[in-house]
């Protein structure tokens, strides 16, 4: 039985969660004033939406959604009468938080209205104020909990969901706000940190539009000049192109909408965002208007002035194309914007050409001859650097830096809460971590014991780090406080961990490390492995081990008056074999035994293969 079916068999399952498609963010309206009555509150909600439209003509008067504009409708949900809104902003983030702009600006002219407003990613106000919010406050009770009002956000407390680490529902939300609203959390931190982005706006509006001179048929200047927001589908149309969307264009057969007949250079309104779409894309042109091209490119050959006019034919043959191809199901898109175009196109091919406007007439129209200054496309990497690393001023102030002012800003903010976070002590290895986030997680008190100014991400213990060396490499545990350093001639071992006032109680452990080390060093000569001999006979090498291993065995040496033989671990053996082991499981790559060694002045031959070890 899968997991559907139980939880449908224990009455548990209560639909799939709703989830926000990509690039969309959603806001809800609520007016919570206990006074009001139902049929006040209807009009009080629809006084909301005029107002909302008002204010977006006013503040974002010519502005150019990417995909939709902001909009509402009203909703019942339950006991919950509210506006709702969803906006998709595509590509355009700065849409997003225009939205974010004209609602705290509308909370500000209705004292009881209160927004929640979130993205596919949830609470994407509180994720901006991460840096800053309650340790208590997590993504995964943060739900409902965020909301706008008097041009001010606050937070629903731990005690709207009865002390419990849960994240609230909407209907509970609500009813916290109207039973205790004076409980809320504000803090200006979190606040000023939320809203960071808006500080831009509204002067943000203006300086994402983007004009640019571009040669297009009069037809298609006249439908820009009636609509400019049509613009926006067509680029996504051109920019989302495939090949059954290409073939208005390549068809030989069809008439198409817009050719190449009749050109005009005029002044066209984009975004920034939608200009750059256009003009990065790579796009041959269609057979309607390789002649045309062809005749361009070679007066742009023979004279270097006709270089902008070949720019300004190609943004306007891409242009036109995207219209092309936005026109075969424009009525059928769900788009408001297409679904305009389409009756405007179909009026205009209704009435003729005796509506389509004179040379003259074009020169009346606002910003006809506005061409923008392009720089903003060019990113330098030694710009770029610098913006990062605070060091505008070494740069030519000509220039300006890298990017506009708001952009500028954006990178310090980003250099500033990175330096932060690898600042944060309580930071762990998979991010920012929330005191009590998950309390089953098991807590080590390590941390504690190390000092303040020393880094807990990374430390080093000496003697846990010799202590698996002398494991790793076959020699027997020695409690010492510091690392054994053998020096560089290999010869001599030298033991910083055993104090003068031990030396006569260890002497035993010293004389038996030093004979170990000439015993190491005689095993590694056997296998070649210090390359004293340029060329070893392979013949040679194994006599030389044969030796030195029946050499080894057979020594008896005298401890403090007491006999000790070798014979019962084979000390030499188990070092060679486990040095070499762990060598050969580098795989060539750096690794403790290479490092190791490499450090003592010794260098292991290449492995070779299975055969010739044979």
């Amino acid at each position: 039985m899968d997991f559907l079916s139980i939880e449908l068999s224990n009455g548990g399952f209560t639909g799939f969660p709703r989830k926000l498609p990509e690039n969309c963010v959603e806001y809800l309206l609520f007016i919570l004033d206990s006074k009001l009555e139902a049929r006040s509150l209807l009009s009080e909600l629809e006084s909301v939406r005029k107002a909302a439209t008002n204010l977006c003509d006013n503040v974002a008067k010519g502005y150019i959604w990417q995909r939709d504009s902001f909009h509402f409708r009203l909703e019942r949900d339950q006991d919950l009468v509210y506006l709702r809104g969803a906006t998709d902003y595509g590509d355009a983030v700065e849409d997003e938080w225009l939205v974010v702009y004209l609602l705290r600006e509308l909370t500000r002219l209705f004292p009881t209205l209160w927004v929640r407003v979130f993205d596919s990613d949830g609470e994407f106000l509180l994720v901006e104020a991460a840096n800053v919010l309650p340790k208590w406050l997590s993504p995964e009770i943060d739900s409902n909990r965020a909301w706008i009002h008097n041009g001010r956000l606050y937070i629903l407390p731990l005690t709207a969901s009865s002390g419990e680490k849960r994240p609230l529902s909407l209907t509970e939300a609500v009813n916290y706000i109207k039973s205790s609203s004076s409980d809320l959390v504000h803090s200006t931190f979190v606040e000023a940190e939320a809203f960071y982005r808006l500080e831009k706006y509204p002067g943000q509006i203006r300086d994402s539009i983007h004009h640019s001179l571009v040669t297009i048929p009069r037809k298609l200047a006249y439908i820009l000049h009636e609509n400019a927001s049509a613009i926006a589908p067509a680029v996504e149309a051109f920019y989302l192109r495939d090949p059954i969307a290409m073939k208005p264009l390549t068809s030989p057969s069809r008439d198409t909408h817009f050719p190449p007949d009749d050109l005009t250079t005029v002044s066209v309104k984009f975004t920034k965002v939608l200009f750059a779409q256009l003009k990065s894309q790579q796009f041959s042109p269609p057979p309607i208007w390789s002649a045309i091209f062809e005749d361009a490119e070679k007066q742009a050959f023979e004279n270097e002035g006709a270089q902008k006019t070949l720019v300004r034919l190609e943004m306007g043959m891409k242009l036109s194309s995207g219209f092309e191809m936005l026109a075969t199901n424009a009525d059928k898109k769900n788009n408001r914007l297409a679904r305009e175009f389409a009756m405007l196109l179909e009026d205009l091919e209704e009435d003729g050409a005796q509506v389509l406007p004179t040379d003259k007439d074009m020169e009346a129209w606002e910003d006809v001859r506005r061409d923008d200054d392009e720089s903003w496309l060019d990113i330098n990497f030694e710009d770029f650097e610098n913006e990062l690393q605070g060091n505008r001023g070494l740069r030519k102030e000509e220039k300006g830096g890298f990017g506009d002012s708001s952009t500028q800003a954006d990178l310090q903010k980003i250099v500033s809460r990175f330096e932060s976070f690898l600042n944060d002590e309580s930071a762990g290895i998979e991010g920012a971590e929330m005191e009590d986030m998950d309390e089953d997680d098991d807590l080590s008190g390590e941390d504690e014991e190390y000092s303040d100014d020393e880094d807990k991400a990374v430390s080093f213990d000496e003697e846990q780090f010799s202590k698996m060396m002398r494991e790793m490499m076959g020699l027997p545990t020695v409690q010492s406080t510091n690392s054994v350093k053998i020096s560089g001639d290999s010869k001599t071992a030298v033991i910083p961990g055993i104090t003068k006032a031990d030396e006569d109680e260890d002497e035993e452990d010293d004389e038996d490390i030093r004979q170990l080390a000439a015993q190491m060093e005689a095993e590694l000569k056997g296998h070649g492995a210090l390359k004293l001999d340029p060329e070893p006979e392979k013949g040679k090498a194994i006599k030389a081990k044969s030796d030195t291993n029946s050499k080894g065995k057979g020594k008896e040496k005298m401890v403090n008056g007491e006999e000790s033989s070798e014979d019962e671990v084979d000390i030499d053996y188990n070092l060679a074999k486990n040095l070499l082991e762990s060598f050969k499981s580098q795989a060539g790559m750096a690794g403790p035994a290479g490092n190791i060694l490499g450090m003592m002045g010794l260098q292991l031959p290449r492995d070779e293969d299975e055969e010739n070890d044979d």
